[in-house]
């Protein structure tokens, strides 16, 4: 029986995220009372629930505090038999406020004392434990509604036992670094296409700005380079029973030499791992 857990913070896409597996077959239910998981898990286990995928529950802080601070005696206390996954839907704080205040939704812990930025970062704190188990962290801040839809369905429910899902993400240090990336690549130092007024409006993925970076000794040095850093590493992640791993690549703007490198790499690991996925953030 597989069981999939959603939490993270409120405004991050938590709701999407369990339509998306209710789209997909599994029995779910929003807002469990995290006391009451092993009874679920026991009821879930009957006959009458095998037609599901599987089953889906989301945990958000307003669940007992007690209860989140056992979080992880919790999940023990399951059958060992039990898939379990933990899914951390997160994004920025400013993006959170953003979001709350074009809904005009409520926070579920702000009130007339209680600011709406002191609330999501009290939230945060409740639910570090949480985040902390997460099989697979993602960062919602420049997602669309579609775009997460897609990266569950192709991370979350295209994962079988024993691969490793792959996401190499071109991004744009201007905007930040992606929270959930577990690999991190400056490729600054390369000659920019941007200062190339010719270049400047096209992006990594087109003939001119890949024939420019391939002109550069510099850029073939770097990309050898990052490939035996992920031609070591990469399989003994996988070795290591690791589920997903997020390999970000970033230069200033997030269009062309990030672009670049992660589409080549991704064209390199495809033959080698099956379970691997692309994105360039700033070109969404």
């Amino acid at each position: 029986m597989q069981l999939i857990i959603i939490s993270g913070r409120s405004g991050s896409g938590k709701s999407t995220a369990l339509h998306q597996l209710e789209d997909e077959g599994y029995y779910c239910i929003d807002n469990l009372p995290l006391a009451l998981l092993p009874s679920l898990v026991a009821e879930a286990g009957r006959e009458q629930f095998h037609h599901f995928q599987g089953t889906a529950i989301c945990i958000d802080a307003r669940n007992a505090r007690k209860d989140l601070e056992n979080f992880t005696a919790i999940l023990d206390s399951l059958p060992d038999s039990l898939d379990t996954q933990i899914l951390f839907l997160d994004a920025q704080d400013a993006t959170l406020i953003k979001r709350f205040s074009e809904t005009r939704r409520r926070h579920p812990l702000s009130s007339e004392v209680t600011p709406l930025a002191e609330a999501i970062d009290k939230e945060r704190q409740l639910l570090e434990v949480i985040a902390g188990s997460a099989s697979l962290a993602l960062d919602t801040s420049q997602m669309t509604i579609y775009e997460l839809r897609d990266t569950i369905k192709q991370r979350l429910l295209g994962t079988t036992t024993g691969t490793m899902s792959i996401l190499l993400q071109s991004f744009g240090f201007k905007r930040g670094v992606p929270v959930d990336a577990d690999l991190v690549f400056d490729v600054r130092m390369l000659p920019n296409p941007h200062w190339v007024k010719e270049l400047r409006p096209q992006s990594g993925l087109e003939d001119e700005v890949r024939s420019f970076l391939e002109s550069q000794p510099m850029t073939t040095e770097l990309y050898r380079d990052i490939c035996h850093y992920l031609d070591s590493w990469l399989p003994r992640y996988r070795d290591g029973n690791r589920s997903y791993m997020t390999v970000a690549l970033g230069c200033t703007g997030g269009q062309h030499r990030s672009v670049y490198l992660a589409d080549r790499l991704f064209r390199h690991y495809r033959e080698q791992f099956t379970n691997i996925h692309i994105r360039h953030r700033e070109l969404q």
